[in-house]
């Protein structure tokens, strides 16, 4: 199981994520609680909810092979021919770099639970706001302020591990998962380029990504990898196709959560401006460690990204996005939800506030829900990058959303159009704590 979380914790999750897959868990819930800490109860409960059924009522479809799910997307532009000149090309990749790390230094310090999930009766949105108002700092137009009265008034506090990346501290993009992944993903290209799979990204990660690194589903693949690797002497398997589905669901209630989606950046910017390859890439990533929306997430953004190298009209790099998931999933019904939402919005505290209501249902780190808010600040931002990235902030996964949206955003205005106040402060300087990569 995975070492930061006790297999209890694991199964109960693993009620939640069933559910959401559209199988019927009536009683479940309640069985559970009287279960106690005996891993053998814990399994044998466990094993069965792994061979429930999806209820015939479950009105979505959603694959999970790349065949399937390309036979069930909408049409869409597929690869874009490129005609800007190589130094305004360059400008935007810097300028996409540039903006994943800005907006993930933006929402680090507020990465808590508080800010995520909320607290005492407040949503995370309403805490963050909270935060910058006890700082003179609303709305938000800089870094996250050390000092606020929202710690004496309403016991709010930045998560300590990130104080390098305070307004008041900030000299360079501190390492972050965020940032990890996107670096991971330019060395595989670099190494691989096309030729890899879901087998050579396990191995890449054994390499290349040190395991106190991981969390949520990247933990449990990884270690389900592990024991795979064991088994076949470090040798691809021939019943991979049958061995990776054990890899990204064992023990791995977060198979749908926000991790593939943070994943997929450098991917997008090596197949600029052909979002079809993009989506591909971030599917063979994502298949590892994930299932169903939680690889849509993947393909969504990475498409996106891709696209935005080339597109400059919002909405229709939200179409690119969609047309490359299933148009009958819950991600792609939710994320046309969201469009709506960022559209009506007239400021961003009723767009948190309509995007809270309209996905609270999922985990403050689903792919789901964070992908929505991340779609609706683009929306609401008619291109301005200072309001998308300030919005994509309110709530839940503060720095993986500023993440994914100053990464589209950057590489839709380039490097040059980024305020200074934005980019300065990181001095052009990574560290990514991946060997050979840190410092950058």
């Amino acid at each position: 199981m995975a070492g930061w979380t006790s297999l209890k914790n694991l199964v109960k999750k693993e009620i939640k994520q069933r559910e959401e897959e559209g199988c019927n868990v009536e009683g479940y819930y309640e069985r559970f609680e009287e279960l106690g800490q005996d891993e053998k109860q814990l399994m044998a409960f466990y094993n069965e909810l792994t061979q429930l059924e999806m209820s015939k009522n479950f009105s979505f479809c959603e694959p999970i092979e790349l065949e399937d799910i390309r036979k069930s997307r909408d049409e869409g532009p597929r690869k874009f021919n490129i005609v800007e000149s190589e130094e305004k090309l360059k400008d935007r990749f810097y300028g996409a770099w540039l903006g994943r790390s800005i907006g993930c230094a933006l929402g680090k310090p507020i990465e808590g639970p508080a800010f995520m999930g909320g607290s005492n009766g407040r949503p995370g949105w309403k805490n963050v706001e909270l935060w910058f108002k006890g700082a003179n700092a609303w709305p938000i137009s800089n870094y996250v302020p050390t000092n606020s009265t929202a710690k004496e008034e309403f016991g709010l506090e930045t998560i300590g591990w990130s104080n390098k990346s305070l307004l008041e501290n900030i000299k360079f993009m501190e390492t972050d998962d965020d940032i990890r992944y996107t670096v991971l993903g330019l060395k595989l290209l670099e190494e691989k380029g096309l030729n890899w799979d879901s087998w050579d990204l396990g191995k890449f990660w054994h390499e290349n990504l040190p395991y106190q690194l991981v969390c949520t589903a990247e933990t449990q693949a990884y270690l389900n990898f592990t024991s795979v690797t064991m088994n076949y002497n470090q040798v691809k398997p021939h019943n991979w196709k049958k061995d990776i589905e054990w890899v990204r669901t064992h023990l791995n209630p977060y198979r749908e959560w926000i991790g593939a989606q943070i994943r997929v950046d450098g991917y997008a910017y090596g197949a600029a401006g052909n979002p079809e390859l993009a989506a591909e890439l971030a599917y063979r990533d994502a298949s590892f460690s994930h299932i169903k929306n939680g690889v849509y997430g993947a393909m969504f953004f990475s498409a996106v990204i891709s696209a935005a190298f080339v597109e400059k009209d919002i909405d229709n790099l939200i179409k690119i996005g969609l047309s490359e998931i299933p148009n009958n999933s819950r991600l792609y019904h939710d994320l046309k939800k969201a469009s709506i939402i960022g559209k009506e919005a007239k400021d961003q505290l009723e767009l948190a506030e309509n995007i809270y209501e309209a996905f609270k249902h999922y985990d403050a780190v689903h792919t789901n829900n964070n992908a929505a808010l991340c779609v609706a600040s683009l929306v609401f931002s008619k291109g301005d990058f200072e309001k998308a990235i300030t919005t994509a902030v309110l709530g839940w996964d503060t720095d993986c959303n500023g993440a994914t949206v100053g990464s589209i955003m950057g590489a839709l205005v380039g490097a040059k159009n980024i305020p200074l106040k934005w980019s300065q402060p990181l001095n052009d300087t990574l560290y990514s704590a991946i060997p050979g990569f840190h410092l950058i």
